[in-house]
């Protein structure tokens, strides 16, 4: 795979100019599933439903390729320090950052951040449609459609306070995607932020492809 490169600033080795192709491709495709299910589709919509179970698949493929993948994609190369993130974060403001062979601390923070939130609204979407597939529910919809709600029937039967606990459960999954969006408006500020100070564009190494 891609080694790291040689730099002129900070540390020794520079993260690898391109990523790899599974964390180029997560990384897209979790911001634009992010984006079109927090400000596009409509929530509980067929779009948002199948969104979020795209969001699913490529989350653990991306958590798996952490543990299997080339050395700068895996875990260990960006275990969460938040005493390493903060000194990263004064350097930053210093203009003088750090460059390191993967995440910088500060961005290994971000990325297990936007992964946790990502996985609490992943799971209280699964609560709430009671872990059905999007054609699930689109068979079901069709069938209420037409007058059939016999499909409805049973799915509460034994729970004390349905609606109540719906409502956490609702809460939690706005509350963490809301955050979510914050957070990535943070990274991309921080992003620019650092390239500004490496006088190099960050956000190239995670789009381009291999070099020819």
């Amino acid at each position: 795979m891609f080694a790291g490169r040689q730099t002129g600033t900070g540390a020794a080795i520079a993260p690898p100019d391109p990523w790899d192709p599974v964390v180029r491709l997560s990384h897209w495709l979790i911001a634009a599933a992010v984006i079109i299910n927090g400000l596009i589709s409509e929530p509980g919509g067929t779009l948002h439903i199948w969104i979020g179970w795209i969001a699913m698949a490529v989350l653990v493929i991306r958590l798996v390729w952490g543990g299997i993948g080339p050395r700068e994609a895996r875990f260990t190369a960006f275990l969460p320090d938040p005493r390493a993130a903060v000194s990263h974060l004064f350097s930053l403001l210093r203009g003088k950052p750090k460059e390191y062979p993967s995440h910088n601390p500060a961005g290994a923070i971000m990325v297990y951040a936007l992964w946790a939130c990502l996985a609490a609204v992943i799971a209280t979407g699964l609560i709430m449609t009671d872990a059905k597939t999007p054609i699930t529910i689109a068979k079901e919809r069709a069938a209420v459609e037409q007058g059939d709600w016999s499909v409805l029937a049973g799915g509460d039967e034994g729970d004390e306070s349905p609606e109540d606990s719906g409502e956490i459960v609702k809460e939690i999954h706005e509350t963490a995607a809301n955050l979510m969006l914050i957070l990535a408006l943070v990274h991309v500020a921080g992003v620019a932020a650092e390239s500004y100070a490496l006088r190099r564009n960050l956000v190239r190494p995670m789009i381009k492809g291999p070099p020819r």
